[in-house]
């Protein structure tokens, strides 16, 4: 073969391969698999005609085909790359392809995917002959499955072009070589009387009614076949019908095929066709069009062809995001799509995309990438991980968006086995350790001690020893109840790595402690922990031997945390290292909605009283709702039953408050402090003002006369973080240092203040105290001109 394909020029820039065998029978072309020279090999087709063993009257054909193959550019023309005349062969390069009639045998794809496939196809060769026939005002003469080529995308390419004449010529259709080809010719060819009616897309259009009855049954062995029509689709069978009809001056128009087959019901009027036209048109979109399309598109791509998804759609949506302004709605169906690509493509395709979005500044697509981490983390190198996504990653415990702090506290059990040991046993610690003690959102503190449950397998085993039990038995002593009964979970669910002098000095009194919670959520798991670890003390004391078993996973470094699942804490591994902690609407609690105005109370006129409770969200905070104000005013209870921890639904963690936690009632209230139950930038935070940024509105001068009256009324004092109230008689002590910001005796430093020694954050607090200080100068002059207020009055 080589021998025969040896050239006198060598400046062909291919190289040419195999044989793809098949149309050989069909054309007088032979086509082969090549391959560009170069270091970038990219994959091409070749067509091959031999000069020597030919005729010239087939030379002439080839001639003729080439000739409208370089001059006919379009979507669905198949595309020509370059060509090489020698006195022996002709050489066409294309680009990958393969024949429709062999491609379309081995067709994976059955039932509803391969309906959406097919009517792409017929499309694309319906708006080809369109083209042609009205643009080209030419005449094509040979559609058919083998004049008909398949690229790598999937997309239908017509090619074939040795008999293509103008419209204006001889209707009589051309001697076809190999004669077989004369089979998909139109029967007015041996009757002169019909033949005079055809008009200049009649001849094309009976062809392509064969194009489709082969498409849906297979090789047509006679033209009689093409009666037969129980499995072309009941949408395309009344035009099948006018397609091949014995009338040439009744067959439709390519045009209005494409026009009547797009109407809704229509063939063409489908999610594929519809998603492939959209990208080839997204240019032109704007970016609402964009984010409509895109937030719609992941649920439809499991109707999609791989090859259409991979090869088509998939480089389509990383050109619009890196080059368009798609935004971060593209993300979700991109990483879907990148689960059909090896390892090798993956490496080059998507994760240097993956690398470039992690330094973005914007929330919503740093939130979407950490809600979506768990589909492409296991494809990044632990070099790249710790280099240059962690680093990124971990602004995010810092961020003032609650939802940005969570995803963060959560993206970090799929970024764990890869951390090195600074990344993960000091800095994401030292994070965990604030975030546990500090943060504002009760549903953060619950789930970092979730988190550092889950990841515990992976820290090193002294650290191990050091941090875990302080952390949960500090949860243990958190207001928020989840929390605490979060702390309890994670304790028995890590129980394999406690020795058990920890377990009768330092565990079992915390337990016991929470006995009296006024929580029966919180005493329920409680009580069954305690059994589990005096069962552990009983055993070793009935059989001292047992305790280096029970003690052996305390210094491994990678111990199995399925052995854990099989024993008596199994309950607690599927609550605590499975899911994370949910809230549910509690109806028996009742909540008065939150209105836009309630956003706008400044902090230091809200009173912990119980007609002016609020509630949070740290995480049900929707990709709409980091972009735009939500109009949701509705406000909803915690149901703090242990079913809550096993919600399959756990990515989207909704933790409003409970009256008992520090952030409602019996603290400073949130309706200043966070989020609507629909999401937004936190406005005010609650417990440390110096160390969080706040983003302040400006105060409703209704909303403060309102207050006033309730400040002169009820006239307590503002509470903070330092000087909570019990939130029963019998939880005073989970008040006394559950904030504490160290797990253990010189364990972690603090971590710095984020402010500190920054000019622009300085001065941006100086100016907050200044509006505080008018405001109340305002308030003050106010309350003098109008004089004492009676106890009970209302201003309407």
């Amino acid at each position: 073969m080589w021998s025969f394909f040896s050239r006198e020029k060598n400046d062909f820039p291919y190289e040419i391969g195999e044989e793809v065998h098949g149309l050989e029978s069909w054309s007088i072309w032979s086509l082969h698999r090549g391959k560009k020279k170069g270091p970038v090999a990219d994959d091409v087709s070749v067509f091959v005609y031999d000069i020597k063993g030919g005729t010239d009257a087939k030379l002439e054909l080839a001639r003729a085909s080439l000739k409208r193959l370089k001059t006919l550019r379009h979507p669905s023309i198949l595309q020509y790359l370059d060509s090489l005349e020698t006195d022996k062969v002709l050489y066409v390069a294309t680009e990958s392809v393969e024949p429709l009639g062999t491609h379309i045998e081995k067709l994976e794809t059955d039932g509803p995917q391969r309906d959406l496939y097919l009517a792409w196809g017929i499309f694309q060769i319906t708006r080809a002959l369109s083209f042609l026939n009205n643009d080209g005002s030419l005449r094509h003469n040979n559609v058919s499955v083998w004049s008909v080529f398949v690229n790598t995308s999937g997309e239908w390419k017509l090619g074939g072009l040795e008999y293509v004449s103008p419209v204006d010529g001889s209707p009589t259709p051309p001697l076809k070589v190999p004669p077989q080809l004369e089979l998909y010719d139109p029967p007015e060819k041996a009757d002169s009387a019909k033949l005079k009616s055809a008009t200049k897309c009649s001849a094309d259009m009976w062809a392509l009614g064969c194009l489709v009855w082969e498409s849906f049954n297979g090789k047509m062995r006679a033209r009689s076949n093409l009666k037969e029509i129980e499995n072309i689709p009941k949408s395309l069978t009344p035009l099948y019908c006018e397609l091949v009809g014995a009338l040439p001056a009744k067959r439709p128009n390519p045009a209005d095929i494409i026009t009547k087959c797009r109407k809704p019901g229509g063939f063409f009027k489908n999610e594929l066709v519809d998603t492939l036209l959209f990208l080839e048109e997204i240019q032109i979109k704007d970016k609402a069009e964009k984010n409509r399309f895109f937030s719609a598109l992941s649920p439809q791509l499991d109707n999609f062809p791989a090859n259409v998804c991979r090869h088509k759609i998939l480089p389509q949506l990383i050109t619009a995001y890196e080059y368009g302004d798609a935004g971060s709605a593209v993300l979700a169906p991109m990483f879907k799509l990148g689960r059909l690509l090896d390892e090798a493509e993956y490496q080059k395709r998507i994760v240097p995309c993956v690398v470039k979005l992690f330094a973005s500044t914007d929330r919503v697509t740093r939130s979407r990438l950490l809600q979506q981490l768990d589909m492409f983390v296991s494809h990044l190198q632990p070099n790249v991980v710790n280099d240059q996504i962690f680093p990124q990653v971990a602004h995010g415990f810092l961020d003032t968006n609650p939802t940005i702090r969570e995803q963060t506290v959560k993206s970090v059990i799929h970024l764990a086995p890869k951390l090195n040991y600074n990344n993960l046993n000091v800095e994401v610690l030292r994070h965990f350790a604030r975030l546990q003690a500090r943060d504002d959102q009760g549903g953060i503190r619950t789930n970092t001690t979730v988190c550092l449950g889950k990841i515990a397998p992976h820290l090193h085993p002294q650290v191990r020893q050091r941090v875990l039990v302080s952390a949960f038995i500090r949860a243990m002593r958190d207001p928020f109840p989840p929390a605490r009964v979060a702390g309890i979970l994670a304790l028995a669910a890590t129980q394999q790595y406690f020795l058990l002098t920890e377990v009768a000095t330092r565990i079992l009194p915390a337990l016991c402690t929470l006995t009296t919670d006024a929580e029966k959520s919180v005493r329920d798991p409680a009580f069954k922990t305690i059994k589990g670890f005096l069962g552990k003390l009983e055993r070793v004391s009935e059989d001292p031997s047992l305790k280096e078993t029970m003690e052996a996973d305390v210094h491994t470094a990678t111990p199995s945390l399925g052995n854990a699942a099989a024993t008596w804490a199994g309950w607690a591994v599927t609550a605590v290292t499975a899911k994370f902690y949910r809230s549910q609407s509690d109806s028996s609690r009742p909540r008065p909605p939150l209105t836009s105005k309630t956003l706008s109370k400044p902090a230091s006129l809200e009173q912990p009283s119980s007609s002016s409770l609020s509630t949070t969200t740290s995480s049900v905070t929707s990709m709409t709702s980091l972009e735009h104000e939500s109009n949701d005013t509705s406000a909803s209870a915690s149901d703090y039953g242990a079913d809550n921890w096993d919600n399959e639904n756990w990515g989207d963690m909704d933790t409003s408050q409970d009256p008992s936690s520090p952030t409602a009632g019996n603290a400073m209230p949130l309706g200043s402090s966070a989020l609507t139950a629909a999401g937004g930038l936190e406005l005010r935070d609650g417990w440390d003002n110096e160390e969080w940024g706040s983003l302040e509105e400006e105060p409703n001068e209704e909303i403060e006369e309102k207050h006033e009256v309730e400040i002169n009324d009820k006239a307590k004092p503002t509470m903070n973080c330092n000087n909570l109230s019990p939130v029963s008689d019998n939880n005073t002590n989970f008040n006394s240092n559950w904030n504490s910001d160290s797990w253990a005796d010189g364990e972690f430093e603090p971590i710095d203040d984020v402010t500190t020694g920054n000019p622009k954050l300085d001065e941006a607090r100086r100016k907050r105290e200044e509006k505080k200080l008018q405001r109340q100068r305002e308030l003050e002059a106010r309350r003098a001109a109008r004089g004492p207020l009676k106890l009970g009055a209302k201003k309407l």
